[in-house]
């Protein structure tokens, strides 16, 4: 799961090492200032860019961290949104959890969509919510934000778990939410593009990846030449530098399905292919999303610093497509 699971000051470490084809994307950049985040989300507003993450355990309430940026490679500390979780967060629970996970950041017109999760460690009890913005300042992130509820909840006995969630606005007009981690895997549901809820009109729950109850988690959705590209993360989060996290990838000609890697092994089979892993310093790369930077398709991430003890990092790569119309990423930061 992106699983905005303990954002604490010194958890973890990161793992990278994609592939490169084609003629292939820049290197990837190195960024400075605060980069301390978990399961981070990435929204280009005006030139400049807000990020939010998983919150901090019992700090300010748990609620979601936000970064800025002016030029995309140097950021700060922005603060919480707000210090108190949604009044529908422990009604759904039965508690308050330590702290928020997993946020998802996209735009329709001047709308600013925010979709985050809420669920106690290892449980299915588990909620989507979502804030909407009218007018995002990316000078004060913060500002503007009106909570809506809960979108999708899951419980116990439930084949799903309502975490890591993901929105895709498609060229079509449409909305989509993916999420999903654990127990079946993957998920979607069809959105109403403007309200940001459930569609009334479409019930089906599409079912997007799994690995039989194992890892599989923080899905991610980019329309491109035609295809439908999944990014995924496998294996151990947030276990700081014993973190086996790694970025897999499969695609689809629909968006509901169904997926396969470039072997054409079935991603609800357990398939995928690997986009990107540990590699000397970044351990556990992960909780990956992609995000529209100019007229570029990013994809955002976080791994765990072996030079800084495992505390969790930002990273941002543009993403390049090989000759056979697979992602990849350009070299790693030093």
């Amino acid at each position: 799961m992106r699983r905005l699971f303990a954002l604490m000051l010194g958890l973890s470490t990161l793992a990278l090492g994609g592939g490169n084809g084609g003629s292939g994307p820049p290197a990837q950049p190195t960024l400075t200032g605060d980069l301390q985040i978990h399961d981070p989300t990435v929204l280009e507003v005006g030139g400049r860019y807000v990020a939010m993450g998983t919150g901090f355990e019992n700090i300010d309430g748990g609620t979601l961290r936000i970064k800025t940026s002016a030029d995309g490679l140097r950021w700060s500390d922005a603060g919480t949104l707000g210090t108190a979780q949604p009044a529908w967060v422990a009604k759904q629970l039965g508690t308050q959890p330590p702290n928020l996970w997993a946020p998802t950041l996209s735009r329709r017109g001047s709308t600013t969509y925010l979709y985050y999760a809420a669920s106690l460690f290892g449980k299915n009890t588990s909620g989507i919510g979502l804030a909407t913005n009218p007018h995002l300042d990316p000078a004060h992130p913060a500002a503007g934000w009106t909570d809506q509820g809960a979108v999708l909840t899951s419980k116990r006995g439930d084949t799903f778990n309502a975490i890591d969630p993901f929105r895709i606005d498609t060229n079509d007009g449409r909305a989509w939410l993916a999420f999903g981690s654990f127990w079946d895997g993957i998920k979607l549901r069809e959105l109403d593009a403007v309200s940001g809820k459930l569609r009334p009109g479409n019930s089906t729950l599409y079912s997007l990846a799994s690995r039989g109850g194992g890892a599989v988690e923080a899905a991610s959705l980019l329309e491109h030449g035609g295809y439908f590209y999944l990014f995924v993360s496998f294996d151990r989060c947030c276990a700081g530098l014993d973190s086996t996290y790694h970025i897999m990838v499969g695609r689809a000609k629909q968006i509901t399905g169904p997926y396969t890697d470039r072997e054409g092994v079935p991603m609800m089979k357990g398939g995928g292919s690997q986009l990107q892993a540990s590699s000397g310093r970044l351990i556990g790369p992960g909780g990956q999303e992609v995000y529209r930077n100019g007229a570029q398709d990013w994809l955002v991430y976080h791994y765990y610093d072996g030079d800084l003890g495992g505390t969790p990092q930002l990273q941002t790569a543009q993403i390049g497509f090989d000759a056979a119309g697979w992602p990849v990423l350009g070299a790693l930061p030093k």
